[in-house]
């Protein structure tokens, strides 16, 4: 048997625990409470096996990750193995102390991420007063200490329209990166996309605010830009493609080839407690299901791109059309085309549905 290339990155979701309540999450909807997340020796054993599997860099994420008191810890393991590290953090429990102390572990970098510019607005995404100043000052301390600094901007509907202002902050605190993320519509952005999907003009008015930030900044700034794939009419290789350059950690230790894998219904999903690392990447049926292209239908399967798109996302598929194994619909050759031109026509106020913890799960 001919083994699989082995995955380039490993997303460790540390825990689903956040000061933050954001209608965009990409958690799943069924948040795991802390009794169930992985020990500390547990991730320490993930990371080995990780390093020896071939994995180059280590994400940790939540959730708030900086809630676990072992994170930083983690983080000097991960340094030990070899691995590149970056923390994936809203901020809001960042001070000098903390930093101090993933500083002096070895981590590489820090992505924080942002709700928007505007104090008012990115409250009452976040659901948290003060987060925004929080957030500056974090980045301010990260900036201090010499360390890499990505500010992540979700957008949205609601605040599309202040990208210009997200470059003027990024530039203002020293951001090496910024990378301006449209929502995308899976589990908590799925259930808000009614309110959080923009217009055709907007998106289009964010292409045009992106060129001219990249255009402004040249090489003092490296930019990143993810669309929203509804306005799309051909699908992204979802996580580079099923199963070929990432895999996902949940806090109980479910390994899953995407962020939004396990609203896959009928699917055995890996867990670490149980099976090595080496051998859910190499042999699980999970990671084997959309695996390269002997899985796709048609039109995939006679398309030209199968292998640069690898039939697209597979959650988002299932989203819409009720099937995994179905062509995204965001294709123009999909024949469920239609159910996509009918969701960017059904947007509305509508509240939020916000990401919240059950008591008994915040720890």
């Amino acid at each position: 048997m001919t083994l699989p290339a082995p995955p380039m990155s490993l997303l460790a979701e540390l825990t689903h625990r956040c000061p933050l309540q954001c209608p965009y999450c990409s958690n799943p909807e069924a948040l795991e409470p802390v009794a169930q997340e992985l020990s500390t020796q547990e991730w320490i054993r993930v990371f080995d096996e990780a390093a020896d599997l071939g994995v180059l860099q280590v994400h940790f994420s939540g959730g708030e990750p900086m809630v676990r008191r072992d994170l930083s810890e983690l983080v000097r393991h991960a340094v030990r193995k070899g691995l590149y590290t970056n923390l994936i953090t809203s901020g809001v429990l960042m001070d000098s102390k903390a930093l101090g102390a993933l500083s002096s572990a070895g981590l590489d970098h820090v992505q924080l991420s942002f709700q928007d510019v505007a104090p008012i607005m990115a409250e009452h995404i976040g659901g948290m007063k003060g987060a925004q100043e929080k957030k500056i000052e974090a980045a301010r301390l990260v900036v201090a200490d010499g360390m890499p600094l990505t500010l992540n901007f979700v957008v949205h509907r609601l605040n599309v329209e202040r990208i210009p202002q997200m470059f003027d902050l990024a530039e203002e605190l020293g951001a090496r990166r910024v990378e301006i993320a449209h929502t995308q519509y899976y589990g908590w952005g799925l259930r808000n996309r009614r309110a959080l999907l923009p217009t055709r003009e907007q998106l289009q008015q964010s292409e045009h605010d992106v060129a001219a930030a990249r255009e402004r900044f040249g090489t003092r700034m490296a930019i990143d830009f993810v669309t929203p794939d509804y306005y799309a009419d051909e699908p992204k290789p979802c996580m580079g493609g099923w199963g070929q350059r990432f895999l996902n950690i949940t806090p109980s230790g479910r390994v899953l080839p995407c962020h939004a894998a396990e609203t896959i219904p009928g699917v055995l999903f890996p867990d670490v407690r149980e099976t090595g690392l080496a051998r859910i990447w190499n042999e699980s049926k999970l990671f084997g299901m959309f695996r390269g292209t002997d899985w796709m239908p048609e039109p995939c399967r006679s398309c030209a791109r199968k292998e640069e798109d690898w039939g697209g996302c597979r959650c988002q598929a299932l989203a819409l059309t009720g099937r995994a194994d179905a062509t995204d619909p965001v294709c123009r050759l999909s024949p469920d085309r239609g159910l996509v031109d009918k969701a960017i026509v059904q947007t509305d106020d509508q509240p939020f549905v916000y990401r919240r913890m059950g008591r008994n799960a915040a720890g």
